[in-house]
């Protein structure tokens, strides 16, 4: 009797610790990854945040009422607090604005008086469409990768110093390689803008761009081969 009496006593014990504790919902991996996140990221009060991006308290409340920047959460006493990525958020786009567009260009040696209309060519593009810009200019072959400029250009993309580079012709920038440092520069959140695509004078670049690179390789022949392709080239040129 006394056995019963203490079961019963303890069952009624777990009973009730069981409805005042009740056990913790299990947490996916998700949401544990959530919340560790929540716990490390810090957090900005309205002060501190237009202290750092040196605006007014008025401005983030506009950015509120207009949602370009709402605030990650109200305490209890209505003040606003914002996150750190909503902080880099803001701080990249500032940054973006501030990166000037880049417009590159290139002639060949053999064609130095082009380079001045290619330059204004370009410039008044990009004044049209209301950028600001930093022009890079080199003479030389697509094949030379040594031109101070294109080396000046391969920085700018690596360290991400321009959202954008606007060249007149796809030959003017590696030439029949185009599609290559498009391509890498894509991989460094860098657009390229061609302003005129025109068939007929891309292929005419093209072709220049061609018997350029081919000349080159006649001066690494053997004269004998050099001679007889340097006559096909006078053909295909005639």
């Amino acid at each position: 009797m006394l056995f019963c009496t203490i079961c019963h006593f303890f069952t009624a014990i777990q009973e009730l610790t069981e409805a005042a504790f009740p056990p913790r919902l299990a947490l996916s991996k998700a949401e544990v990854s959530t919340l560790k996140g929540l716990m490390n990221q810090k957090f900005y009060s309205l002060r501190e945040l237009r202290e750092i991006l040196g605006i007014t308290a008025q401005t983030l409340r506009n950015w509120d009422y207009s949602g370009k920047l709402k605030p990650h959460h109200t305490d209890a006493n209505g003040y606003r607090f914002y996150s750190e990525a909503q902080l880099q958020q803001i701080l990249n786009k500032n940054a973006n604005h501030q990166k000037l567009v880049v417009g590159y260009c290139r002639v060949s040696k053999n064609k130095p008086e082009d380079l001045a209309k290619q330059v204004s060519l370009v410039e008044a593009y990009l004044l049209e469409q209301g950028y600001k810009f930093n022009i890079i200019q080199d003479q030389g072959s697509s094949l030379d990768y040594n031109l101070p400029g294109f080396k000046e250009l391969l920085n700018i993309i690596c360290y991400e110093k321009t959202t954008k580079i606007v060249v007149l012709h796809k030959s003017c920038l590696l030439g029949l390689a185009f599609e290559l440092i498009q391509y890498f520069a894509h991989l460094h959140n860098v657009s390229i803008e061609v302003i005129n695509k025109d068939e007929n004078a891309e292929q005419e670049a093209l072709f220049e761009d061609f018997i350029e690179t081919t000349a080159a390789y006649c001066r690494k022949m053997p004269r004998e081969r050099a001679s007889r392709l340097a006559a096909l080239l006078q053909e295909m040129q005639a």
